[in-house]
């Protein structure tokens, strides 16, 4: 299956995306950035098909989704499994964590991240 990542059309909704992180999102962002998780790096609003994930790994093939308030009704379930559903038959694992657990538990999420990543990066 091909994977459409990062089309141009996309651009401006993930500038915004960027530009406009809550909270949770930056907190994440500061410890994954730089390569400092494992030797990974990772993206910001990385978007695959007509999805756009909150950070992305390439070499894990990993994207990390944060869920706030809006990602609990119905609706927003559906379309975050149809989503998942996507990734995963373009050969990407989803990790999903919730906003509550990034501000108040990072350490966790950052080792459950850490145990997702193959044991070592590949070579540069």
């Amino acid at each position: 299956m091909g994977i459409l990542h990062n089309q141009k059309l996309s651009t401006p909704v993930r500038r915004v995306l960027r530009k406009n992180m809550p909270e949770p999102e930056r907190r994440l962002w500061y410890f994954i950035r730089k390569k400092q998780l494992n030797g990974y790096r990772f993206r910001r609003q990385q978007s695959f098909g007509r999805y756009v994930v909150d950070f992305y790994s390439a070499e894990a093939h990993l994207a990390i989704e944060l869920d706030g308030d809006s990602h609990y009704t119905d609706e927003a379930q559906a379309y975050d499994t149809e989503r998942t559903e996507y990734l995963n038959n373009c050969g990407i694992n989803v990790l999903r964590f919730t906003n509550t657990e990034i501000i108040n538990n990072i350490d966790g999420v950052l080792s459950d991240i850490a145990s997702n990543l193959p044991p070592s990066p590949p070579s540069p």
